[in-house]
This record gives structure tokens, C-alpha cells and sequence, in this order.
């Protein structure tokens, strides 16, 4: 797991929001939410094998992680739901803090992304409404 500690390290260093490493290569993320992940896959860049630190890790960014391909994801915050997706795909998941849902950034609801995908377990679904819900939030990659 030489990776992920690399991967932890880097995220406890910096103001990053997520952090994706495999040997020597290393992507780095100062945008919040999924819109970091979601850039990545549309780049098309190959993640498989990666580990990931992340700030926040919910049941959205699990199924996006599982997308990308990694093998590990590191969260300081990390929701049940997004943990179970992560155990359910056989990806390594290290945290410091296990939350019923993650909360969205006014403190008064649910993470509308978390929301959106909290009645799926398909990761293709899941993609797809996690698209829609960054269009209706103007959300732009």
C-alpha cells in the first residue's frame, strides 16, 4: 500500500482535495466534490491500479473512484453508504471518519450528489445521474 501512504501524504502536504498516485505518476485536485474525478474521466486517463486520498469520499465519489479503476481510496470523511460501495468492489478503504451521509455545504441537507445516487448500486446508473445532477447544479468540467 506504498501508494495510498504516498497518496495520504501528498493530500496532508497541500491544499488538495484529492490526491491519485501509482509509482511515480501522481494527479493532483484542488476542486471540491466530484468534479475532479469526473474531469478525469472524461480525459480518459487510465487509473487502474491507482490509490486515492480524498478529503470527502461519498456514496457519488465511491461509485466514481470504482469507475476510475483504483485499488485503495484513502478519506479523512467518508459516508456508510460510500464505504459499503467501495467493500462491494473490492477497492481498500481507509478512513478517519465513518458519517451516516455526507452533509451538503450550507450544513442543511444531504450532498445533493450523494443524494442523487443513494438508490443505486449500479455504477453505470450511478455516472449517469451523477452527469444530470451537475447539469441542473451548472456544474461545469
Amino acid at each position: 500500500m506504498r501508494d495510498l501512504e504516498q497518496a495520504k501524504i501528498k493530500l496532508q502536504e497541500g491544499e488538495y482535495t484529492c490526491v491519485v498516485c501509482k509509482g511515480e505518476s501522481l494527479y493532483t485536485s484542488t476542486h471540491r466534490g466530484v468534479r475532479p474525478l469526473m474531469e478525469w474521466i472524461n480525459q480518459a486517463i487510465d487509473f487502474i491500479g491507482f490509490s486515492a486520498a480524498d478529503k470527502v469520499v461519498g456514496k457519488a465519489t465511491a461509485f466514481l473512484y470504482v469507475k476510475l479503476g483504483v485499488k485503495a481510496v484513502y478519506a479523512r470523511v467518508i459516508s456508510k453508504p460510500a464505504l459499503e460501495v467501495l467493500k462491494t468492489h473490492k477497492i481498500v478503504a481507509e478512513y478517519d471518519t465513518l458519517v451516516d451521509n455526507i452533509i451538503n455545504r450550507k450544513g442543511d441537507g444531504f450532498c445533493p450528489f450523494e443524494l442523487a445516487v443513494l438508490d443505486t448500486q449500479n455504477i453505470d446508473v450511478a455516472y449517469q445521474l451523477i452527469k444530470q445532477k451537475m447539469v441542473e447544479l451548472n456544474i461545469q468540467i
